[in-house]
């Protein structure tokens, strides 16, 4: 069997378990299993498979047929152009929070003094960011690499979210750039730290709702990745109480929610008087970021 009827095969099948994008899974599970880039296939559309690759193949195409996420089978993802490590144990980061680590490294980037500190003392080298709920660690690994300058702290609950991001940092030589702190709450974080920014892209699909999301996503991401609560809110909450003792006057707070979310996320840090500074779109033009700075 050719490289192209293995292709065609494939995503007829993948089609038929309700796979959506069949053929790009297809041609990339194909690519996975013969180490090659996917636009190289089409150079090779006629070249027959070997038994042990056919053999290989099937085994990745009836694994996404199960609705096994692509980035599980073939053990990574993109993310801000850095190649990271995903698994079971942490959220596949979304192409819509690339544009939470943006703002966010855009923000951190400003900071750095032109020859002179900043109104609290603060000076280029003492720049810290706090990635709340790392996962992967995509964000803090993104603000690590885009701000050289600064010192990521990364915090998660799950000691195995901790270690495949320690595992992606050392990976990317960022391993000198990130402590990681194990927690649900600020409380994990050394004492006396104040932050920059403190960012994050936390659980915020409401409890109820899990059935009812993607095979993709329910089966295979981490639930407490995804459980916000009854509402969804349980982390704004905790985050809009805990974060202003632990951010600098300057500093600012940038948090991902759920469509329909940004009123009440609003409202709950108006609350805790925090001054709500943009609400910005991901690229379907939903609400999606939030950006705050204490009063």
């Amino acid at each position: 069997m050719t490289v192209l009827e293995v292709i065609q095969r494939s995503a007829e099948f993948l089609a038929r378990k309700g796979v959506e994008e069949s053929r790009l899974h297809a041609e990339l599970l194909l690519a996975h299993v013969l180490k090659l880039r996917r636009m190289q296939l089409y150079l090779n559309f006629e070249r027959p498979l070997q038994a042990e690759e056919l053999d290989a193949c099937r085994e990745l195409v009836k694994r996404r047929a199960l609705r096994e996420p692509l980035q599980h089978i073939v053990g990574s993802t993109w993310f801000c152009g850095l190649e990271i490590a995903v698994n079971r144990h942490v959220l596949i980061p979304r192409p819509e929070t690339e544009l939470l680590a943006e703002q966010g490294w855009q923000f951190l980037c400003s900071l750095i003094p032109q020859g002179a500190a900043l109104n609290d003392g603060t000076a280029a080298g003492d720049l810290s960011a706090l990635d709340f709920g790392t996962g992967s660690g995509c964000l803090a690994l993104a603000l690590a690499t885009h701000c050289p300058s600064a010192t990521i702290y990364a915090l998660d609950i799950s000691p195995e979210a901790l270690e495949t991001a320690a595992l992606n940092a050392q990976k990317l030589g960022l391993g000198d750039r990130i402590k990681f702190c194990q927690g649900d709450s600020l409380a994990a974080v050394p004492s006396g730290l104040r932050f920059d920014l403190i960012i994050s892209n936390p659980p915020y699909i409401p409890s109820a709702e899990i059935a009812g999301l993607q095979p993709e996503v329910r089966d295979f991401d981490p639930r407490q990745a995804l459980d916000g609560g009854a509402d969804g809110l349980d982390f704004y909450r905790r985050i809009a109480t805990e974060a202003p003792s632990h951010l600098k006057d300057h500093g600012r707070l940038m948090v991902e929610f759920g469509d329909g979310q940004a009123a009440a996320i609003k409202d709950l840090l108006l609350g805790q008087k925090w001054v709500v500074e943009a609400i910005l779109e991901d690229y379907t033009h939903r609400s999606r970021l939030m950006i705050a700075r204490k009063q």
